[in-house]
């Protein structure tokens, strides 16, 4: 898998794709980034049905995780998805924001 961050300005999505497939997208995470507040916002993670149940989502909110501690920002998890993953995590208390 590969996994692609297309910024634009402030917001993007960050896209999983399947590269022996012909990079075949196998799912994106959405985000907003406040820039004053030093905060990343994600909207809305989506995995296509064929490739569910098998972690995807979760390797997508880790690589928003990984973005994120490198731009040095917090990160608020608008997406009901992307909050229960990162409130089942134990190494995120220091980017985590709850409201």
């Amino acid at each position: 898998m590969k996994i692609e961050n297309k910024r634009n300005g402030n917001g993007g999505y960050i896209e999983m794709l399947k590269e022996e497939d012909e990079n075949k997208e196998v799912g994106r995470l959405t985000y907003t980034i406040n820039p004053e507040e030093k905060k990343l916002i994600i909207s809305y993670v989506m995995v296509y049905p064929e490739f569910e149940g098998k972690g995807m989502g979760k390797f997508l909110v880790e690589a928003a995780i990984k973005f994120a501690r490198e731009e040095n920002w917090k990160i608020y998890p608008h997406c009901s998805y992307a909050r229960s993953v990162m409130n089942r995590m134990n190494d995120v208390e220091d980017i985590l924001l709850k409201s």
